[in-house]
């Protein structure tokens, strides 16, 4: 599975690769040769709009639309990415989720999720604790319809 690195302008675009499942690095600050660093060392795609910073990678995909969910469909066409596995990772620092048994979770979660949710996955690095609530249809449509 392709893994990338996402440059200060494309923050949306690194959320919704995480989404998909991809290894996904992205930081608010990041300087050119540290990007070309990372991808080199780590052999991860760059994601970026700067033209100039493409000319100087291996593995960069220089980004044109301006929609999120259009920069996606550029990323996945471009690599021939079929292959997606949503809800695997947190949206917010990239580690990959685990499944956690509602007890452990039941002091942290809101009372109303507690009455009817019986399914939560936990990020070990931030802590954040993932459910399917009500935004859960919306993010599996957007899935379906990008990933097919």
């Amino acid at each position: 599975m392709a893994s990338f690195v996402a440059d200060v302008h494309l923050a949306k675009l690194a959320k919704l690769l995480r989404l998909l499942g991809f290894d996904t690095l992205y930081f608010t600050y990041i300087e050119d040769e540290e990007l070309l660093k990372i991808s080199k060392d780590e052999r991860r795609w760059i994601v970026t709009k700067d033209r100039a910073l493409c000319t100087r990678a291996k593995r960069c995909l220089l980004i044109r639309a301006k929609d999120p969910k259009e920069q996606l469909e550029e990323v996945l066409e471009a690599l021939h990415l079929t292959q997606c596995q949503p809800f695997s990772r947190c949206l917010v620092d990239n580690a990959l989720l685990k499944a956690v048994p509602k007890e452990e979770v039941l002091a942290k979660i809101p009372p109303k999720v507690a009455q009817w949710c019986e399914e939560f996955q936990w990020c070990p690095e931030c802590g954040r604790i993932y459910w399917k609530g009500s935004h859960y249809d919306r993010m599996k449509k957007f899935i379906d319809e990008v990933c097919g």
